[in-house]
């Protein structure tokens, strides 16, 4: 399969039973979804998808199931978020062997490595495959800042390090990487509430959360402005705003699968410590998701612009 990192890719939700088991069935569904929509990846294993909680024959089942759906047509990537250099080598090896076409790959979390550790944390994950790899930078929530010549580094030493899920929230930072690496380094904005901002500042794509809600929404904001359509992206976006800032909280996975309920496109389930919503604050979140589906807009015609 031949792909570029480019377009809208969700970071899918992991849906489970009310008995803590994966509902495989309602993923699908939601996975159906996103490609009517026209995204171009499916990202699994992220932080929206509760990776951490996940045990190694799930996130199996996981890549399995997508990849019997996208039949090719689209890659499915698998986020690598491993503590151990050994043990992200290791899930980067299965997630090939289980056909994966490419890896999101996180810093080491619980340690704060330096930066000469970072980087040779991500180069023997990519030195250990041929799948293509997008390195998720997001210091507000992680702690580590992959920087521009830690970039620099990465893309001379490896060549399968292609692209960066920037989450930085700072929107100059798509000019200043652009600048310093031209096509080297693919730019998809990794930050809801920065999307449209990021693709009219030359952004090559967006790793959305809310697109697991609503897949057209989102992929009609990329796709039309893109195509400097910029009066019908603008409006879209700003009936989305308040749904989209529910993606930056540290309660975003709740937030989203509240969403996703309401859109039947998932259920309310998630996997402990975590625990739904409840009182005053699943209320206000259910407020912002109610009006918007009172106003959901009338979209245009997005996907010849794709």
């Amino acid at each position: 399969m031949e792909w570029t990192w480019q377009g809208v890719m969700p970071a899918l939700t992991t849906k489970f039973t009310d008995s803590d088991e994966l509902d495989t069935g309602l993923f699908v569904k939601n996975v159906r979804a996103q490609m009517a929509a026209g995204v171009s990846g499916l990202i699994l294993g992220g932080t929206l998808g509760e990776a951490s909680t996940l045990t190694e024959k799930e996130k199996d089942t996981l890549t399995l199931a997508a990849l019997k759906e996208a039949d090719g047509r689209i890659p499915v990537i698998v986020n690598i978020a491993e503590q151990r250099t050994s043990d992200a080598v290791q899930a980067a090896r299965r997630a090939a062997f289980n056909g994966a076409q490419g890896l999101m790959l996180l810093p080491p979390m619980r340690y704060k490595a330096t930066s000469r550790e970072t980087v040779a944390y991500f180069r023997a994950v990519a030195d250990s495959t041929d799948l293509p790899i997008l390195i998720y930078n997001n210091p507000v929530d992680y702690g580590i800042e992959v920087t521009p010549d830690m970039f620099e580094e990465l893309l001379s030493t490896c060549p399968t390090v292609g692209a960066v899920k920037e989450s930085t929230r700072e929107i100059s930072n798509v000019t200043r990487l652009r600048n310093r690496f031209g096509d080297r380094l693919r730019i998809l904005t990794g930050v809801d509430t920065l999307g449209l901002e990021s693709i009219l500042m030359g952004a090559d794509g967006w790793v959305a959360g809310l697109v697991c809600a609503y897949p057209a929404e989102t992929v009609a904001v990329y796709a039309l402005g893109k195509a400097g359509r910029i009066a019908e992206a603008r409006s879209i976006y700003q009936w989305f705003l308040p749904l989209l800032e529910l993606d930056i909280s540290p309660q975003l996975v709740q937030n989203i699968k509240l969403a996703e309920v309401a859109t039947g496109l998932g259920s309310e389930q998630v996997r402990p410590p975590r625990l739904p919503l409840e009182g005053a604050e699943r209320e206000r979140v259910m407020g912002i998701i109610r009006k918007a589906m009172a106003q959901r807009p009338e979209l245009p015609q997005y996907k010849q612009y794709l």
